[in-house]
């Protein structure tokens, strides 16, 4: 299991967020997701929003602590990786 957290950086909500993903399947990711009691609503196409609460938790759950870039860049070597162009063509505003 390769599932991948980055430290919390943005700010929104009253609180500070990081991302959560996996580098294999989007399966391995709602697996874990799930077993941390991560709410649906906090996954935004290839990754989870997690608040900088959870960070500590996660890691000790399993999930690999790694900087944004790497992140981004094992997300999208994956395969798994939404680009912002199609992100913005899903919600209809290209």
């Amino acid at each position: 299991m390769t599932v991948l957290i980055d430290p919390p950086l943005w700010p929104k909500h009253g609180t500070v967020w990081g991302h959560l993903v996996s580098d294999r399947s989007l399966e391995e990711l709602h697996a874990f997701a799930r077993a941390a009691g991560l709410p649906p609503r906090s996954f935004d196409l290839d990754h989870y929003d997690v608040p900088v609460e959870r960070y500590d938790e996660l890691v000790a759950a399993g999930a690999t602590p790694v900087e944004p870039r790497e992140l981004v860049r094992r997300l999208a070597r994956s395969g798994l990786r939404v680009t912002p162009k199609q992100r913005r063509e899903r919600s209809g505003l290209a």
